[in-house]
């Protein structure tokens, strides 16, 4: 499926598997991808405005060595590497990511403890889109892009329309209506995505979103900053 028409296609499908205690209740699989309630479309703009501005169109899109390296948070000698897979069209995920990753950021990222490797693992075709979109903008703005995209993903991932919603996010974020449409008919983009998620179902048994792989040991599903600390406070401790 190409990339363009993937934008127009349905959610669906059935994942099953789990490790740890986080059960399907806290994890998304393309049968968790169900349709939900839309926000004011007010509270929406204004949310994805104050989080990407009105940002001037950009010069040049990244190559495709940028727009496929991994995305990192935090130092690059922390002692604590944590490994994310999400989609962005998972509510679980958007849950991490609006409530419990700001904690983890202010409390363990920016201090240099912990660092947050993200990759995406698109559970269904909008979510591949929007995969793109993200990896379309410019590096620096990667995770300004994913924050808006989480915050407000009730809103786009359920419009009537959600490639124009997307476009119009990209445009705030500096990507013009030229970029959206080149980003998404990016063959080799779309391929190398679908790669990342084919490498992390062999390499980490990858299945649901969000998974978490913390120096190596996996944990399905949403998990409070409090189960996050548990783990993470012993790993900080060893010598």
């Amino acid at each position: 499926m190409s990339p363009w028409r993937a934008g127009k296609a349905a959610k669906r499908g059935l994942v099953q598997g789990r490790r740890h205690a986080y059960t399907s209740t806290t994890s998304c699989g393309p049968e968790t991808i169900l349709r939900r309630f839309i926000l004011g479309i007010a509270i929406f703009w204004v949310a994805v405005i104050a989080i990407l501005g009105a940002g001037p169109v950009r010069a040049a899109a990244p190559s495709i060595e940028e727009a496929l390296a991994d995305k990192v948070m935090g130092r690059a000698d922390a002692p604590v590497t944590i490994i994310e897979f999400a989609s962005l069209t998972c509510q679980f995920c958007a849950r991490f990511h609006n409530d419990i990753l700001p904690r983890l950021k202010a409390e363990f990222i920016d201090p240099g403890k912990v660092r947050l490797i993200y990759r995406d693992f698109p559970l269904d075709p909008l979510a591949q889109v929007a995969a793109m979109m993200a990896r379309c903008a410019e590096p620096m703005r990667y995770f300004s892009f994913l924050e808006a995209l989480f915050q407000s993903q009730p809103n786009w991932s359920e419009a009537a329309d959600p490639l124009a919603t997307l476009a119009m996010i990209g445009r705030l974020g500096g990507m013009s209506q030229q970029d959206f449409d080149s980003c998404l008919r990016n063959q080799e983009l779309l391929e190398g995505i679908n790669a990342g998620k084919d490498k992390a179902m062999v390499e980490f048994g990858i299945e649901r979103t969000p998974t978490f792989i913390i120096n190596g040991e996996r944990y399905v599903g949403l998990m409070p900053f409090e189960d996050f600390e548990k783990i993470l406070k012993p790993l900080l401790a060893r010598p």
